[in-house]
């Protein structure tokens, strides 16, 4: 298995102001997968259609090997789960949920999940409808990992928790993947976090996917340069010009976002009347700034 996430031109449009639109995704196995985008992308609804609580209108979505909705049960049975709204009984105990969960999955692991018991110091008999934010985020993920899942698929799942915990919950996670191997498909709006332990990226805007790349070569490869007297034609440039604006005060000039850059690329200059001035790395979040920019700059050209 070469892929955990398969989505091949899947469409699904829940009503008439929202749509996602032909998305071809793919989620190599045994990658923590980043999911980027701001509210309203269509991160949450890819989510459910990845879970079989939408069915796609086109498209084919397989996941393990196995196809969604279609062999769901079995798909389920590997998957860890957490949604961006918990759904637990709020008048059931820590212990009691952890064991009506527990009773669905012929893998579920009594041992480890008294280990997580421990890590995440949870009370066993504290009833769902006390547990605090942090806690239900701990009992959540306990709940998730407790099967011993190949794929883990988080929605939001440290949004509003404080550091400490947040913290506490993604060295957990990185323990259990790089323990089990396991491939984890994270939405979350903090980006930072998401760039300490990603080795995949995917941005989606307006129920399309921008860009979806290893994290090594988003950092690596995708930077903003500072360009003196451009040509309007560059030919042939070695790198993908993305997006390129006119900039005030100076030398005339334009920003220039590109991909796919290397430092020995500077020469590509020299064959013209162009000045490269600056060169500026981009760390994750002002990537993710740019490359919606970018995108959304060619949607209105469109």
């Amino acid at each position: 298995m070469n892929n955990a996430i398969e989505f091949q031109g899947v469409s699904y449009r829940p009503g008439r102001d929202f749509e996602i639109n032909a998305l071809t995704l793919t989620v190599p196995s045994g990658a923590v997968y980043g999911f980027l985008g701001p509210n309203g992308s269509g991160k949450t609804t890819t989510i459910k259609l990845l879970m079989g609580f939408h069915r796609p209108q086109s498209g084919e979505i397989v996941v393990l090997d196995r196809k969604v909705p279609e062999e769901m049960p079995e798909v389920l049975a590997h998957t860890g789960y957490v949604p961006e709204r918990p759904h637990l009984y709020p008048t059931l105990t820590v212990s009691e949920a952890v064991r009506h969960h527990g009773a669905f999955y012929r893998t579920w692991d009594e041992r480890w999940v008294d280990q997580l018991f421990d890590r995440f110091e949870l009370a066993p008999d504290r009833r769902i409808s006390r547990l605090s934010k942090g806690e239900l985020g701990k009992l959540t993920l306990l709940l998730a990992l407790g099967q011993r899942p190949e794929l883990l698929v988080l929605d939001e799942p440290t949004e509003g928790l404080d550091p400490v915990v947040r913290r506490e919950l993604m060295s957990v996670l990185l323990e259990y993947v790089t323990d089990r191997s396991a491939t984890v498909f994270i939405s979350s709006h903090l980006v930072h976090e998401l760039e300490r332990f990603c080795s995949w990226i995917g941005i989606m805007d307006h129920g399309r996917l921008v860009t979806e790349l290893p994290m090594e070569q988003f950092k690596n490869g995708i930077k903003r340069l500072r360009v003196i007297n451009p040509e309007q034609s560059a030919p042939e440039e070695p790198f993908e010009i993305m997006f390129r604006e006119s900039v005030n005060g100076g030398a005339p000039g334009e920003m220039w976002l590109v991909r796919g850059w290397r430092s020995d690329m500077a020469s590509f200059f020299d064959r013209g009347g162009a000045t490269l001035r600056d060169v500026v790395d981009l760390d994750l979040e002002d990537g993710f700034v740019e490359l919606l920019r970018a995108f959304r700059a060619e949607m209105v050209r469109k």
